[in-house]
């Protein structure tokens, strides 16, 4: 069934359809939406739930915590500063193998405060275990939400997923989404049921104490989950599109890489800006490409590789910077390359932080800076006049 959605509203409608038994978050912009209509939902009766009310964002993860601990399928979302007050729960829920799925409504991190778009708050959580997807547009937020779940839950995963869309402009934007019917998610997405749970009949631990004798085995045994899950994405992505026909790409989606002699990387919606742009480049002759990183934890080092190891100019474009460093998808796409007979020029940017607006002007050019001198780290659209502006020396 198509209809014209906001994006909070289509992830709410995904959750419907997944029919968590527990549900708990604490309202942070631009997460409000999500919740409030899985509220709604619960109250009407559309959804048979338990709607846990709590007053900080931590509680929110403790409570889905202790609901998966059980075995009952759970959900949250948060934003920001939210996702950074759950961190510590965060690292709790991975290392304790429990399959939650999150939603990150991503937005800059504070001081100063701003409430727009930018992804520095997930990539902040890049290394508690979770697997991590990145959605372009509506419909993908809500496809892949289906999709986490049956990735999460599956028995040789068991690692919780973060479906993160950008602020705003995907969780306010409308756009058409086609809605599944109940009966085909429920055909591709079972009831959670597992033996790995707390029960009084069937005594276990969570969460014990680990001393230096077992506790790098727990870090090894999530390493190498993820690395199965990097076999698994794309067959989840191959049976959801022979489902619903809908291919969401799995771990990267490439774009106009045939020929290219540039290419510019890039995660979320922004990968819609730079299509536009390839399409345009490319009606006046320019061999320009585009790679999207859907999933990037766990990092699918290979897909990328063998996406752009013919590109000699590839570029990096994140709405994120690792302070003191570069961009943390640029060092990894550097990463990628080293010890490998292909030698590309990769240039690191950094533009919209604080959902600073980045325009098809600004991927033009983007484009045309690949063209000069290598640069590890180059911040896009600066206004000098500002800088030094909250302390002055």
């Amino acid at each position: 069934m198509k209809r014209f959605l906001e994006g909070s509203r289509a992830v709410a409608e995904a959750i419907k359809l997944c029919k968590p038994g527990v549900i708990s978050a604490y309202p942070i912009t631009p997460q409000t939406h999500i919740v409030q209509n899985l509220a709604q939902f619960v109250a009407d009766g559309e959804l048979n739930s338990q709607f846990v009310n709590v007053e900080s964002e931590h509680s929110a993860a403790s409570v889905v915590l202790g609901a998966i601990a059980t075995g009952v399928r759970a959900f949250t979302a948060t934003s920001s500063q939210g996702l950074l007050l759950m961190g510590e729960v965060i690292y709790n829920i991975a290392g304790m193998r429990l399959p939650l799925v999150l939603t990150c409504a991503n937005r800059a991190v504070s001081a100063p405060i701003n409430i727009w778009n930018d992804h520095q708050d997930s990539l902040a959580m890049r290394d508690t275990g979770w697997i991590q997807f990145y959605a372009e547009n509506n419909q993908e937020a809500l496809d892949l939400h289906i999709q986490a779940y049956k990735l999460a839950e599956n028995k040789e995963i068991m690692l919780p997923v973060m479906v993160c869309i950008d602020g705003y402009i995907l969780t306010h934007g409308h756009e058409p989404v086609d809605i599944p019917e109940q009966e085909k998610v429920d055909q591709f997405l079972p009831p959670y049921s597992t033996s790995y749970k707390l029960d009084p009949s069937h005594p276990i631990t969570m969460g014990y104490l680990a001393d230096p004798t077992c506790y790098m085995e727990t870090r090894v045994d999530i390493q190498n989950a993820l690395d199965r899950a990097l076999k698994l994405i794309p067959q989840i992505a191959k049976d959801f599109k022979h489902t619903f026909g809908r291919d969401t790409g799995g771990l990267v989606e490439t774009y106009r890489l045939e020929d290219a002699q540039y290419a510019l990387i890039a995660q979320g919606s922004l990968a819609g800006t730079i299509k536009q742009v390839v399409d345009d480049l490319r009606e006046k002759g320019k061999k320009v490409g585009a790679l999207r990183v859907i999933t990037y934890r766990p990092f699918p080092k290979e897909a990328i590789y063998q996406a752009l190891k013919d590109v000699p100019n590839i570029g990096v474009v994140e709405k994120a910077i690792s302070l003191g460093a570069y961009g943390p998808l640029f060092t990894e796409i550097k990463g990628i390359f080293q010890n490998r007979p292909e030698n590309p020029k990769i240039n690191g940017f950094v533009a919209g932080l604080g959902g600073r607006d980045i325009s098809q002007e600004t991927i033009i050019e983007v484009f045309t800076k690949l063209e000069g001198a290598q640069k590890d780290l180059e911040f896009i659209d600066i206004k000098k006049e500002l800088l030094n502006g909250f302390i002055r020396f």
